[in-house]
């Protein structure tokens, strides 16, 4: 993935040489996310326009935002890096490799979730990450540096030793969490193993045959993981502080809408997605351990560059996780 977009990392890497005109403020702001529960704050702000309404009130009425939702994150920093989308609401690891490798032209606004992701396995023979065998593929929604694919690794290393934080790699294929669900609901495809997010973590489990959990990312990670942020290139929050600010502002309406009326911010999630999934289902999941973590702080994130500056994925490592976030979300207690 990264081959393919070298140029366009290039590009992002000179940010500061670009024209004064790209740097203006806009009044139409692209945003994308991936499917799953996990995005639901951003499907909240969609149809409660909390964006719009907090940028009006920072002074800055008249903004529209779009909204688009891609399969992956390595779909979703392409987009940005081509300049397709301004803000991204996806996983961690993207956000460390584009901070990385655009040596700080990239940064997060705020955190939206840090839910549980699951490796789901309904191969019978697979109860650990030891039973994975050379041709069993699991499936990731980016290899390698989607944030499941890295904890992945982690887990790696930690049971199999620090110098085979790799092994698993060569298992992952690359498929979004709906094409997963599908291959999964398929006896005959070749993908039986899948590192899930809600609500195809609980879809899996009830509707697959033989369906079982191999694999909590909080187990490896000693305790909740930040799965899904905002983030966006220095050079558009420099352009744009009052909407940088309205983000964090809507986000936390999201969340504490999702925590005070949990059944309206269901119907809203199922309106926005169209998801089919009965609203007392999505309701009983939303009860399941780690299932309330919308946070505004960054959770785990530091562990999580650490493993990546140790296996040389990034080349430097933040000494906080303030360094790969956007003063708007340095007075929370993130790590």
């Amino acid at each position: 993935m990264w081959r393919a977009c070298a140029a366009a990392i290039a590009a992002v890497a000179a940010l500061g040489a670009a024209s004064p005109a790209s740097a203006q403020q806009k009044s139409e702001i692209l945003l994308s996310r991936q499917p799953g529960i996990f995005y639901m704050p951003s499907h909240i702000m969609e149809k409660n326009k909390l964006i719009e309404k907090h940028a009006a009130s920072l002074g800055v009425p008249g903004i529209t935002t779009k909204w688009l939702t891609l399969s992956g994150g390595g779909a979703q920093t392409d987009a940005l890096l081509a300049g397709g989308v301004d803000i991204l609401n996806t996983g961690t690891g993207n956000l460390l490799l584009l901070w990385d490798r655009t040596r700080g032209g990239v940064k997060g606004i705020v955190a939206t979730s840090a839910q549980p992701m699951t490796l789901i396995s309904r191969d019978a023979n697979i109860k650990s990450l030891k039973d994975i065998g050379p041709s069993d593929k699991i499936a990731v929604p980016t290899v390698k540096v989607s944030t499941q694919a890295i904890v992945l690794q982690i887990a790696a290393a930690e049971l199999f030793g620090a110098d085979q934080w790799s092994k698993l790699d060569a298992n992952t294929v690359q498929l979004g969490h709906p094409d997963a669900y599908v291959a999964m609901s398929n006896s005959q495809h070749e993908v039986r193993n899948h590192f899930a997010i809600p609500p195809f973590t609980f879809l899996e489990l009830k509707n697959v045959p033989g369906a079982h959990v191999v694999l909590r990312s909080p187990d490896v990670m000693g305790g909740p993981l930040s799965q899904a942020q905002f983030f966006t290139t220095t050079k558009f929050a420099d352009a744009n502080p009052k909407i940088i600010q309205a983000v964090r502002d809507a986000t936390k309406e999201a969340q504490d809408l999702i925590r005070s009326d949990t059944r309206t911010a269901v119907e809203i999630y199922k309106e926005i997605t169209g998801d089919k999934t009965s609203a007392e289902d999505l309701l009983a999941w939303l009860k399941e351990p780690g299932m309330m973590e919308w946070n505004l702080q960054p959770q785990g994130t530091m562990k999580f560059a650490a493993h990546l500056h140790k296996v040389g994925t990034l080349k430097s490592m933040p000494k906080a996780w303030t360094d790969y976030y956007l003063p708007v979300a340095h007075d929370l207690k993130g790590n």
